[in-house]
């Protein structure tokens, strides 16, 4: 766990600046309610919540020098793998605030224009992606995930083959949310090995297909950055055995404008908008994972739709095939918002030219890391990120905490699993040509350090090497004044 001598103590925790009397406001006096005759007497406190006695300035220093310990999109380069870190532009700030005192419960005559935008964003990520039908509810790409499961669920149901079919199929390279996915939908899950060339092997496929196999569940590009070149032919493989092709979003950045799975063969896609239409990330949320369906889906999609009718938008509940509504309201408001914002900015160019610029700093940063000693274990031309490798006898981790030490936030580490000691880097299209290369010098510099230096980075974070084992097996979850 963290030591004394691990964590700075230049902003302690709030409860030690806690005084007995000090107060930042002063709460309205208590009505004159018996609380104890409306709520119950048992359910009344015997004594005041132990929460801190801090000044306003005290408080807004505790936060503000937390907020200075993070490393974010918007202190600094962040290159995580397969999530997609870019840039939030600001002025979706401004358009979330026109709509800052809509409430979920308003009659919807009365919520036209927050309709109209959902109503056209599911249009444009329905075009976006190649797909007939969208819902804006899931709350994150994994909720999506669950949603477009219970979709393919639904769906065999519907044709008398509920019980038949209950495998999924995921290839090894696969994000660990479409395996815990599948699982929790109650599926039993069969993993495809990759072959040599990074993509799904289809001799493996082919052995596995078969009238038993509800869905598979398929990155594009995949977790290696690749794009699959044989799709056309898995999803034929697929559809032949009556299966459904699920598309997991996450990689969506790479393509969108130039490709859209519907057009691969895919029945059933995820988005992240907290990834690829620049809604924040990270944080805890709110994420935002619309699912987008074929035309067959669509009876199954989660109530309500928003649809037009006339002039008019409303929302349908009439939907008897539902699998039913799979989040409170109507997804995340303030997240589809921001997406929403974004597409139209950008417009169908803009998109393209967007997903362009991701491939093409991949391209160049990948280059650069081999030019620094890096080994890219499928070295051909990648996506929107790649694997990397440190040299021979330097280990991943040592790598991500000297970066830390760097002013950095570390790639993806170990992941995927299939690379040994992998760096999954993701540059995205909002970062320069000159942050690309300091990146690639800083990677080089943290490679040629000696080994003890390596071993005990980081050395100015809050915190440095905790013991990982006890950090997951007796986390700290709570302050023990």
């Amino acid at each position: 766990m963290i030591t004394d001598t691990d964590v700075t103590v230049d902003s302690p925790l709030i409860f030690e600046h806690s005084r007995p009397g000090r107060r930042g406001v002063l709460p309205p006096r208590a009505p004159e309610v018996d609380l104890a005759a409306l709520l119950g007497a048992e359910n009344l406190r015997s004594e005041p919540p132990k929460l801190p006695e801090v000044d306003e300035l005290t408080l807004v220093r505790h936060y503000t020098n937390l907020s200075r310990r993070q490393i974010g999109i918007d202190v600094a380069f962040y290159p995580l793998g397969s999530c997609t870190m870019k840039y939030n532009p600001k002025v979706h700030e401004a358009a979330v605030q026109l709509f800052a005192d809509l409430h979920p419960y308003q009659d919807p005559s009365t919520a036209q224009g927050a309709l109209q935008v959902m109503y056209e964003l599911q249009r444009d990520l329905g075009e976006i992606t190649g797909m007939d039908a969208v819902t804006l509810q899931p709350a994150a790409g994994a909720h999506g995930e669950l949603t477009g499961i219970m979709i393919i669920r639904a769906y065999h149901a519907s044709r008398g083959e509920g019980e038949q079919r209950r495998v999924v199929l995921v290839p090894d390279s696969a994000h660990g949310s479409n395996p815990a996915t599948a699982s929790m939908a109650g599926y039993q899950v069969k993993e495809i090995p990759s072959g040599p060339d990074g993509e799904v092997n289809l001799e493996a496929l082919r052995a596995e297909l078969g009238p038993h196999v509800a869905a598979i569940m398929l990155t594009n590009p995949n977790t290696l950055g690749l794009f699959e070149e044989r799709i056309l032919e898995i999803a034929r493989l697929t559809h032949q055995a009556g299966a459904l092709l699920y598309y997991d979003g996450a990689n969506l950045n790479a393509i969108m404008g130039m490709a859209r799975p519907g057009d691969m063969g895919f029945d059933v896609v995820h988005l992240n908008l907290h990834k690829t239409f620049t809604v924040p990330h990270g944080g805890g949320g709110p994420g935002s994972g619309p699912v987008g369906v074929k035309a067959r889906l669509a009876p199954f999609l989660p109530v309500p739709v928003v649809v037009k009718q006339g002039e008019t938008y409303a929302l349908d509940y009439d939907r008897p095939q539902s699998i039913g509504q799979v989040r409170s309201f109507f997804g995340n408001f303030g997240a589809l918002l921001r997406a929403y914002a974004y597409i139209k900015m950008l417009g169908a160019e803009g998109i393209k030219k967007s997903a362009a610029l991701a491939v093409l700093n991949a391209n160049y940063l990948k280059e650069l890391l081999k030019a620094e000693g890096f080994r890219v274990p499928y070295d051909r031309i990648c996506m929107h990120e790649f694997v990397a490798q440190p040299p021979e006898g330097i280990k991943t981790l040592d790598v991500a905490k000297g970066l830390l030490e760097m002013g950095y936030h570390p790639p993806t580490v170990y992941f995927p699993l299939i690379v040994k000691e992998a760096l999954m880097v993701e540059p995205t299209e909002t970062e320069s040509k000159e942050t690309l290369e300091q990146f690639a010098r800083a990677m080089g510099e943290v490679i040629r350090k000696d080994k003890e230096w390596l071993e005990h980075a980081p050395y100015s974070t809050p915190v440095r090497r905790l013991d990982e084992v006890q950090a997951n097996r007796k986390p700290k979850l709570r302050w023990g004044g």
